[in-house]
């Protein structure tokens, strides 16, 4: 297939089904030139995030069911090895490719294998605390791997910090490498080879001059480029001579974020990841106010009147909902790159210097970051606020991305409030009810669309044989429920600590409690109030697939849950 081929089926699947899109698309050649210069049964490829990767999909034995991409039971939107023997990991969170790539090298060593080890990593994800780790270990870990850089000067946010001002420059530095070969082909040609040698004694002190490119070199690679990442005949030529190294390489190619779609190369970031768009030139955005515009424009409100009150976010501006805080309070807001074990940090000591730093993350990522949390937040009793969004089922994003897991890694840790809303306006009380507390607060809300206010058509909490426990997203299934059951929907809006007074009116009166939450089974509100029916998503890994079918599969829908308490009542 040609680069053309390729980039109009991503775009014509993912109009269809959602997806990252400009990613994929600026990562096309890149893509092509791997699976031409490598076996991907035998070498081993793996990607950083791997929104990068959908072309590799297409090249893999995967262009017949691409159309399937993000729907249950079809394509994964990331790379995952029980789809394919050609992806070689798991690549759903940023920086830890090259750890990951290192250790499968060191594994051929050992066996004594033959096989390339390449991992693909993109210029904000370099960045990420685990790569420099990796990076470090580079020299002791293996005895090769190869690195492709993609630098397209995005991650999903502009990206952050001195690497990338350090790439900036090494691109700079192709004026050095046509000084090069302009030297080295005017000495051939007077017959002055002689003075190449020379040339040669000179060159590191032109080269740091030009580039300032020690850097890699200093963790033991030898570094390569910058090649047009668009032009695959160049980077298969880069690719054979990496083969051929006998130690590391970092091969740093330059692309361009949303290549092959002019909305997708103007704005990338809003191009990241769209919903279903059809043929319109639309991001996919739906209709309506989203949680995270929600919960931005709350923040900004709160500190047009509170200077202490200081917004945080990993490469998340946008996907959060602080691009107004930014504009807005640009001396309050810090984006850290994607470094969230920093930004835990970072944000406890903004708070023990007497800030009230409100971090913006989602789920899947702030499990990144819980020994910071524990340690450098809740030992202290900081008050850090976070703002905890893509909470619960995230749908076709699949496993790595479902944000299942934070109210069981949070309600264990001393000191720790966590609640959730039900509507646009309680998750704006919620907010300033956290950034008022002494002590550190988790406010989680799903993916989706906020709900206006809710006004509860149900009876008073002690009436009924069933009382429905539900976190505030589950809210409106609850009372669904209630009406066929006999019951009533109790919104747990505070999770830890919870209403202990009304859980003991409620057995008191002979009540069976039944728990409802968009979160792991395990370690969430029903264990935590001892539901006597709890339901909640399975001891597992969810798929990928749309909320509404996945909940039809784990019989998380209204009529499922409502079938099942009849039953058990």
């Amino acid at each position: 297939m040609t680069a053309e081929e390729i980039r109009t089926l991503i775009i014509e699947t993912v109009s269809e089904n959602g997806g990252h899109l400009a990613s994929s698309l600026g990562a096309v050649e890149i893509a092509m030139a791997l699976r031409a210069e490598f076996d991907p049964f035998k070498d081993r490829i793996v990607w950083d995030v791997g929104h990068q990767a959908y072309a590799w999909k297409i090249l893999t034995g995967r262009k017949d069911g691409f159309a399937s991409l993000r729907k249950l039971g079809g394509i994964s939107g990331f790379p995952n090895p029980a789809e394919s023997k050609a992806d070689a990991a798991v690549a759903g969170h940023a920086g830890v490719s090259i750890s990951v790539a290192e250790g499968l090298a060191a594994a051929r060593d050992l066996r004594g294998g033959d096989e390339h080890v390449v991992a693909v990593i993109g210029d904000a994800s370099i960045s990420n605390g685990t790569a420099f780790e990796a990076l470090n270990n580079c020299m002791t870990a293996c005895r090769k791997v190869i690195v492709v850089l993609n630098d397209n000067e995005m991650s999903i946010s502009r990206p952050i910090g001195a690497l990338s001002r350090h790439l900036g420059r090494l691109i700079a530095g192709r004026k050095y490498n046509r000084l090069k070969e302009a030297v080295k082909a005017f000495c051939t040609k007077t017959r002055l080879g002689f003075m190449i040698g020379a040339a040669r004694r000179v060159k590191g002190f032109f080269k740091k001059m030009l580039i300032g490119n020690a850097y890699f070199d200093q963790f033991g690679l030898r570094y390569m480029g910058p090649v047009d990442g668009h032009d695959v005949e160049a980077m298969r030529a880069a690719l054979k001579v990496a083969k051929e190294e006998d130690r590391s390489v970092l091969l740093h190619v330059v692309t361009k974020k949303g290549k092959g779609y002019a909305p997708a190369e103007s704005d990338p970031t809003a191009w990241h990841g769209v919903g279903a768009f059809g043929k319109k030139e639309a991001k996919g955005a739906g209709e309506g106010k989203s949680w995270s515009n929600v919960f931005g424009e709350a923040l900004c409100e709160l500190a047009e009147g509170d200077r202490r009150i200081v917004a945080l976010t990993a490469a998340m501006q946008d996907g959060t909902g602080l691009r107004d805080f930014a504009a807005r309070f640009p001396e309050r807001f810090r984006d850290v790159g994607i470094s969230e074990g920093h930004l835990v940090a970072y944000a406890a000591g903004m708070a023990a210097g007497g800030l009230r730093p409100v971090v913006a993350i989602y789920s899947t990522f702030l499990q990144r970051a819980v020994d910071q949390i524990i340690h450098d937040v809740a030992i202290s009793n900081l008050p850090v606020v976070f703002c905890v969004d893509r909470a619960g089922a995230v749908g076709a994003d699949g496993a790595t991305h479902q944000g299942l897991y934070d109210i069981a890694l949070l309600r264990a840790i001393p000191g720790m409030t966590i609640c959730e809303a039900r509507d646009a306006e309680d998750l704006k009380a919620l907010l300033k009810e956290a950034i008022d507390r002494n002590g550190p607060t988790a406010i989680r809300y799903p993916r989706g669309n906020a709900v206006e206010r809710k006004k509860s058509g149900n009876r008073n909490a002690l009436e009924g044989k069933i009382a429905i426990w539900a976190t505030g997203d589950m809210m409106d299934k609850a009372e669904e429920v209630a009406a066929k059951t006999d019951g009533v929907a109790v919104h747990a809006r505070y999770i830890k600590p919870f209403d202990s007074e009304l859980l003991a009116r409620q057995r008191a009166a002979g009540m069976k409690i039944v728990s409802i939450e968009n979160a792991s089974v395990i370690g969430g509100l029903g264990e935590a109030i001892g539901a006597d029916m709890r339901f909640g998503w399975p001891d597992g890994f969810l798929e990928h697939g749309s909320v509404a079918g996945l909940e039809k599969k784990y019989a998380l829908d209204a009529e499922s849950i409502a079938e099942a308490i009849r039953h058990g009542a």
